[in-house]
């Protein structure tokens, strides 16, 4: 695979290993993962970086570095290990690593990598889970050409290190041009709405996408208002609030918005499988929800695609009506964007453009100015 970034990475292992560069990385099953991996390092902060896979590789490169076993051929294999604990507070110290979780050191690069190269028999960490200590397949850090091995280990942190480099600069720039279209006179609107629509499309990253569908639809509800109380005499007129409950995409089982008064879920997806959707609506107990889709198919045909999905998997007509009676709305990208035109229209473009930048911010651990 060849992408903006191999180029980069190339440069590294030509400065690393001169001629033999290009041999390198064709015996390097380790070299030609990470390749993959950093594919969206130029595409700008709409795509998705694979930072948790990545940093599981780089602290403990890094700690193989640190004690200095490129140095001493043969004495890895007798190394008591990297402590579980230090190595994720590791991975939380890096730039974007703040709120990862531990699945990639104890499960996920494993598997993803297995994916990739299934010949390779033994993975990429090995872990003694007794004692929650931690290594590294040497094996992969070894990479024979012609009659020598040469230890990759040094470049392996360098190319992660730009690849990192180049996230911090796209996202940057995502912020700083919200920051520019604040500052846009009121009368010159254009740039901005564009670039907002810009960030609703079917291909941008999913966060992103969850980010601004938020800032679209807290502005969209804010100025409705419904009448609550606990008897005719003592109504109370309240705005709509949207809440955002989480960080987006965690893979945490929540629910990523919550209206007040209302008491409606709403659940931003990527995806029409019905596994997905039912089990959204059984995690909180067949209450109805709203799921915003990052798809320009009708809403219609969503929803027909859903409920053939779920004739398939369900034969008892019952069950399945029941899930389908929980899909309260279904939210897609062109509806989403008649809803940003609308809060445009009654005057919340900066609202909408202030929550992106600061729910962006908190996402990506950008440090706000002092």
């Amino acid at each position: 695979m060849e992408h903006s970034f191999t180029v980069a990475l190339k440069a590294k292992l030509k400065a690393a290993f001169g001629a033999k560069a290009e041999q390198v990385y064709a015996a390097s099953q380790l070299l030609q993962y990470i390749n993959t991996k950093t594919k969206s390092a130029e595409r700008g902060s709409k795509s998705r970086g694979s930072f948790a896979n990545l940093y599981a590789i780089y602290v403990l490169v890094e700690d193989y570095l640190a004690q200095e076993f490129h140095k001493h051929k043969g004495t890895y294999k007798d190394y008591e290990g990297a402590q579980f604990s230090v190595l994720f507070a590791r991975q939380r110290e890096l730039p974007f690593g703040q709120k990862l979780q531990n699945h990639a050191l104890n499960h996920r690069l494993n598997e993803e990598f297995h994916k990739y190269f299934p010949t390779v028999q033994t993975p990429p960490i090995i872990r003694d889970v007794d004692t929650n200590k931690y290594w590294f397949n040497e094996k992969l850090l070894l990479v024979e050409v012609g009659k020598k091995k040469l230890n990759i280990a040094a470049v392996v942190i360098e190319i992660i290190d730009a690849y990192v480099s180049a996230k911090q600069d796209a996202f940057e720039k995502f912020i700083e041009s919200f920051e520019k279209l604040k500052s846009l006179e009121k009368g010159d609107k254009t740039s901005a709405v564009e670039f907002v629509l810009g960030l609703v499309a079917p291909n941008v990253d999913a966060r992103v996408f969850e980010i601004v569908s938020y800032g679209i639809l807290k502005s969209y509800y804010h100025n409705q208002t419904v009448f609550f109380g606990f008897d005719l005499e003592n109504l109370k007129e309240e705005n709509l609030m949207l809440y955002k409950t989480g960080r987006t995409n965690a893979n945490d089982g929540g629910i990523d918005f919550v209206m007040r008064p209302l008491g409606r879920f709403f659940q931003v997806t990527e995806t029409t499988d019905v596994k997905k959707y039912f089990l959204d609506i059984d995690k909180i107990q067949k209450f109805p929800i709203t799921f915003v889709v990052k798809s320009e198919e009708p809403i219609k045909a969503l929803r027909s695609k859903i409920q053939e999905k779920a004739a398939e998997q369900y034969p008892v007509t019952a069950v399945v009506k029941k899930y389908m009676g929980c899909i309260e709305e279904i939210i897609n990208v062109p509806v989403l964007i008649d809803r940003f035109k609308e809060a445009v229209g009654k005057g919340y473009l900066p609202s909408i453009i202030d929550e992106v930048v600061r729910q962006s911010k908190v996402e990506f651990n950008y440090p706000e100015e002092e």
